[in-house]
C-alpha cells in the first residue's frame, strides 16, 4: 500500500483510500480490508516494529488449524444431515458461546465459510447416486428385507463362500450341510453412445470444442456375476449368459419375460454343464418383468364378488394373444386380447382340487362361482359374508387397514396360501432345473453387487474416445466389464453382504449406509454397532 501511495508511477500516487483500495483489490479483497491496511499501515509509519498480528499463527492459516474448533464444527456438519450451506456454518461461528469459547473477535463472511468447507472436503455439486429413499423404509419393502429376503440368503449362509478385503478366501466351515452354494447376482444396464467423462484438465487458452446432442444410440447389457467365478461365461470361455440388446421400438425392442426366461435357461444350461458340482442361486430385482405370472395365475384382485348373472357377463383373465415367437400379437398398433379361465386350484381345507367355474353338468355351467362362492367351499359361513350385514366385496380402492385380514371378502381370499404364494413363471422353470431365485428388495440397490460392477465398468467406459457407431460402442462396453478385477468383484459382495448384515441387525437405511462407510472393507458389522450409533446421534 505504501509503495502505491508513495511511488510516482503509480497512478494512486498520492491518494490515501484510493492507494489501500488498489492494495487490497491485488489481494482479491474489498473495501473491508482496504480499511483494516489503512489502519496497520498507520501504527507501522508510527513504530516499525509493529507487525500485524494474527491469533492462528501466519497469514496462511485458517481458524481450521485449532483442531478443537475444527472438530466441533464437523459435528455440527454431521447434524446438518443433507441440510449442510455456508450460510448456516456463519450462524453457528457467530454463536457468541462458541466465539468467547475459541476468542474469535469477529464473524465470518460468506465467502470464508465456504472456503472452510472447501477444505473440510464437502463440495458444492449434485449428490452422487447412491440407495434409493423413496419407497426404501416402507413398510411393505421392509417386510420383504426382513422376512423374506435376508432370511433366504440367511439358510446358505454356511454354504456361500466369503471373502477378505484382498478378495482371499475365507475358509468355510469343516463340514457343510449340502453342497458349496454359489450366488449369481443378476441386473440390467444401458450403456450411451455420447456418455463421456466431460471434465477434465483443459488448458485456460483452448477453444470451444463442439459436441454431440443428446446421449446417442443405446446398448443394454443383462448378465449375471458372481464372487467366485465374476461374470457367468463356461469353462472354455466360448458361451456367455450374457445378453445383449438394442432397446427401442423400431430396433430390438425391449426386454421382456420372455426374454429374461431365454437368459435365465441359457445360463442354467452353463452351470448345469460346467459347474455341476455346485448348488446355484439367481437373485434378481423386485421387478414387475421378473416377477411375472402365469396369465391364467391366481388372482383375487379383480374378482366379482358374486356369481355374474349371465353367459354374456361371465368372469374370465384377459391377456395378450401372443405369436409364434411368444411376443404379442399386434394390429395397427394394438395388442390383441383374448379370455382365458383362471387357473384351477387346492382347497386348503380339503386338499381337494377346486375349480373356480361350476362344472358343465351344474344348474350353471361354465359360470364364475364368485369370490363368495369359492369362500364357502373352503369352510366360511355364507352369512357372514353376503346379506346386508355381510362383509363387502373389498375396501374402497381396496385399500385396507393396515395388518386387516378379515376386513373385506377380497382380502379375505387374497390371504388364502393358495393365492398368496402364486410363483412367478421365472420360480417355477428354475426350480425345476434345481436353481433356487431369490428377489431383491425394492429400491434396495446396496444389496446388489452387480450395480457397483455397472458403475465401475461405465466409468471405464467414459475414457473411450467419443464415438456414434453402434460397432464401437458395443466393443467400449464390453471391453469396460471385461476389464473389472476378480477381487474389485469381491469387494463389492463384501459391502452388500455388509449391507445384509446391518439390516439383520435392525439397522435402517441410514444407519446402515453409515456403518457401511465406517466399517469399510468388513464383511460383518462388530457387536458393538448399535452403541457407536448411538454415540454418533443415528440411533
Amino acid at each position: 500500500m505504501l509503495a502505491n501511495y508513495t511511488d510516482k508511477l503509480s497512478f494512486t500516487h498520492g491518494h490515501w483510500a484510493a492507494s489501500s483500495l488498489q492494495s487490497a483489490v491485488s489481494l482479491r479483497r474489498g473495501r473491508y480490508c482496504a480499511r483494516v491496511l489503512r489502519r496497520l499501515v498507520r501504527a507501522f509509519i508510527l513504530d516499525h516494529t509493529i507487525l500485524p498480528l494474527n491469533p492462528y499463527g501466519s497469514w496462511n492459516t485458517t481458524m481450521l488449524e485449532n483442531e478443537d474448533l475444527a472438530e466441533e464444527i464437523k459435528l455440527h456438519l454431521q447434524e446438518l444431515g443433507d441440510n449442510i450451506s455456508a450460510e448456516k456454518l456463519v450462524i453457528f461461528l457467530s454463536d457468541p458461546a462458541l466465539k468467547d469459547k475459541y476468542g474469535l473477535s469477529r464473524t465470518i463472511s460468506l465467502r470464508t465459510a465456504q472456503r472452510y468447507l472447501n477444505s473440510l472436503e464437502f463440495r458444492w455439486q449434485e449428490a452422487k447416486k447412491g440407495q434409493f429413499v423413496d419407497g426404501h423404509e416402507r413398510a411393505d419393502v421392509v417386510n420383504h428385507r426382513d422376512h423374506i429376503y435376508i432370511p433366504g440368503l440367511k439358510r446358505l449362509k454356511d454354504r456361500i463362500q466369503t471373502y477378505d478385503r484382498d478378495g482371499k478366501e475365507i475358509a468355510l466351515p469343516a463340514f457343510i450341510n449340502g453342497r458349496k452354494v454359489i450366488i449369481w447376482f443378476h441386473d440390467e444396464s444401458i450403456f450411451y453412445a455420447h456418455d463421456r467423462r466431460r471434465k477434465m484438465w483443459i488448458h485456460k487458452d483452448a477453444t470451444a470444442k463442439p459436441y454431440r446432442k443428446g446421449e446417442g444410440v443405446s446398448l443394454m447389457i443383462a448378465d449375471f456375476v458372481s464372487a467366485e467365478f465374476g461374470w457367468l461365461v463356461s469353462r472354455d470361455g466360448k458361451r456367455r449368459a450374457r445378453e445383449i440388446l438394442r432397446p427401442g421400438k423400431n430396433r430390438d425392442g425391449y426386454f421382456d419375460n420372455a426374454d429374461i426366461l431365454r437368459q435365465a435357461n441359457k445360463a442354467a444350461d452353463i452351470l448345469a454343464e460346467d459347474y455341476p458340482e455346485y448348488e446355484h442361486v439367481f437373485v434378481y430385482d423386485n421387478a414387475t418383468t421378473h416377477r411375472k405370472r402365469p396369465d391364467d395365475a391366481l388372482s383375487a384382485r379383480h374378482m366379482p364378488k358374486n356369481t355374474p348373472s349371465s353367459p354374456d357377463s361371465n368372469w374370465f383373465v384377459t391377456r395378450n394373444v401372443l405369436n409364434a415367437d411368444g411376443k404379442p400379437h399386434v394390429i395397427d398398433g394394438k395388442y390383441q386380447k383374448e379370455k382365458i379361465r383362471m387357473c384351477d386350484t387346492v382347497n386348503p381345507m380339503t386338499d381337494e382340487p377346486q375349480s373356480l367355474y361350476f362344472p358343465e353338468d351344474d344348474h350353471q355351467p361354465g359360470m364364475f362361482k364368485g369370490m363368495v362362492e369359492i369362500l364357502v367351499e373352503r369352510g366360511f359361513e355364507r352369512e357372514k359374508l353376503e346379506g346386508r350385514s355381510g362383509l363387502k366385496a373389498e375396501c374402497k380402492n381396496f385399500k385396507c387397514a393396515e395388518g386387516a385380514k378379515d376386513c373385506c371378502i377380497r382380502r379375505i381370499l387374497f390371504n388364502q396360501p393358495d393365492f398368496a404364494e402364486v410363483k412367478s413363471i421365472l420360480e417355477s422353470v428354475m426350480e425345476a432345473r434345481g436353481i433356487r431365485i431369490l428377489f431383491l428388495p425394492k429400491f434396495h440397490c446396496e444389496l446388489n453387487p452387480i450395480e457397483q460392477c455397472w458403475g465401475y465398468a461405465k466409468r471405464l467406459y467414459r475414457l473411450n474416445p467419443e464415438s456414434s457407431k453402434e460397432d464401437k460402442l458395443e466393443e467400449y462396453a464390453l471391453d469396460s466389464l471385461e476389464r473389472i478385477p476378480l477381487v474389485t468383484i469381491r469387494r463389492f459382495f463384501t459391502r452388500a453382504f455388509r449391507f445384509v448384515d446391518a439390516y439383520e441387525r435392525g439397522l435402517n437405511g441410514k444407519q446402515a449406509a453409515w456403518a457401511s462407510r465406517k466399517y469399510r472393507g468388513h464383511r460383518v458389522l462388530p457387536e458393538s454397532i448399535l452403541d457407536e450409533l448411538e454415540k454418533a446421534g443415528m440411533a
